[in-house]
């Protein structure tokens, strides 16, 4: 077996995610505990009760989000009882960071901060920018669509999640311009996101920079496993590739599309979601039917893939 983790995205939160877990796992219980130390308020409390409205907040979602899917990963470490020794991690958006402290490239507490303070920068009142998810065209269709409306940097793509599923980010005025176009080309659905900018676009500049300047000051390690990065969908060990990677990320589309299919060519044949929900393991499906893919996000979900990762002798990594 060949396993990779793969960590959940900014939107799969929802109120009481990893309560159950917590519950029955020490190991994700202290999970939480470190979160709520480290930050100054309690990250358990906000996942486990609300209220949504606060959760939803990108302020506080990123730090909520990446804590429970470190939490799920290391209950089901716990679980297995052997270390997990994954070929690769990946994590969507946010979800690298997650990826990024699996792979010991970061402290837990380091990542949860600079999460935090991502979130703090990404976090605007909302304006002028936005995003939309374009449903049924493909990638190339979306693409010629955003040419013929916008320049380069008013509206550009900002992930490619799976066959028939783009998002597209920039200017209000520009998302309105394209969706007409998107819908008279056959579109199915093109749906503004509940997002207060343009994430993943060159107007995330600004971020990038703050980012780039955080990251400066911590103790960084090189990647074991590999990282398959969102930027580039190629793996990553070295830690200062690592660290630019993460600061041109917030400007630059998450290709996960092309970074599930070079795992695949890598010959993963075992995926794990860890997080909230199973958006990544639904993209998943879409973009290789025939791979295995499992989530961990409670109580049930986690028995059912540490059966099956003990059955398939998950300490081997391929």
């Amino acid at each position: 077996m060949s396993l990779a983790l793969l960590f959940s995205p900014q939107g799969s939160q929802s109120v009481g995610m990893g309560r159950e877990l917590a519950a029955g796992s020490p190991a994700a219980r202290a999970i939480y505990a470190a979160a709520d130390a480290t930050l100054g308020w309690s990250v358990s409390t906000l996942c486990w009760e609300g209220p949504a409205e606060q959760l939803d907040d990108t302020r506080q979602t990123q730090a909520c989000l990446l804590t429970t899917s470190v939490a799920c990963a290391a209950a089901l470490e716990e679980a297995v009882g052997d270390p997990l020794r994954p070929a690769f991690v990946a994590g969507h958006s946010v979800g690298e960071y997650a990826a990024v402290v699996a792979a010991g490239v970061l402290s837990f507490s380091d990542a949860l901060r600079m999460v935090a303070r991502r979130g703090e920068l990404m976090s605007m009142e909302p304006g002028s920018d936005g995003m939309a998810a374009v449903i049924g065209l493909d990638r190339d269709a979306v693409q010629a669509a955003v040419e013929a409306v916008a320049g380069p940097t008013e509206l550009v793509i900002a992930n490619d999640n799976a066959p028939g599923q783009v998002v597209i980010s920039g200017s209000l005025a520009a998302i309105e311009r394209a969706r007409r176009l998107l819908r008279a080309q056959g579109a199915k659905r093109v749906i503004r996101l509940n997002v207060s900018g343009a994430f993943h676009s060159p107007h995330m500049a600004p971020v990038a920079d703050a980012l780039a300047k955080a990251f400066a000051p911590l103790d960084w390690h090189d990647a074991d496993p590999p990282l398959i990065s969102n930027v580039t969908a190629e793996p990553v060990v070295d830690a200062g590739r690592i660290r630019n990677l993460l600061v041109e990320q917030v400007r630059s589309p998450v290709e996960w599309a092309a970074s599930m299919r070079r795992l695949i060519d890598e010959g993963v044949d075992t995926f794990v979601e860890c997080g909230p929900g199973s958006a990544l393991a639904g993209m998943l499906k879409r973009i290789a039917p025939s791979a295995g893919a499992l989530v961990v996000n409670d109580a049930a979900t986690l028995a059912a893939a540490a059966g099956t990762l003990s059955r398939q002798s998950v300490g081997a990594r391929a």
